[in-house]
């Protein structure tokens, strides 16, 4: 099982984040199932202000390249995503399916206590 946390902006609009918001509190069941099926075996999004962040655990035969290949061959999943990025802040020309970035970790403290 691997995690990896991804972080993406929302606009500065308070009618958007809140539509944001209620759509995420039933994404739609192609898209769950998208991201099961990929290999994706846990998921949350915290949201402060305008700032997302993302917790994914997966399973280690998880790829990133292989769930934006499948997303781009699966129509709802990219209904969805052309859906959201209506509200999120990211560049014009991001890929519909990398718009979240990946962020680097700086501390764990297990490693630390040895």
């Amino acid at each position: 099982m691997r995690r990896y946390c991804l972080t993406l902006d929302l606009q500065r609009d308070a009618e958007k984040i809140a539509a944001y918001r209620r759509y995420h509190e039933d994404v739609w069941p192609e898209v769950k199932a998208s991201l099961v099926g990929s290999g994706v075996t846990e998921m949350e999004i915290y949201l402060l202000g305008t700032r997302m962040f993302m917790i994914m655990e997966v399973a280690d035969t998880f790829s990133f390249e292989a769930k934006a290949e499948a997303d781009k061959a699966n129509p709802k999943v990219m209904e969805w995503e052309a859906l959201m990025g209506q509200f999120q802040d990211a560049p014009a020309d991001a890929s519909p399916v990398a718009r979240w970035q990946l962020m680097e970790k700086v501390f764990t403290l297990s490693e630390q206590l040895g």
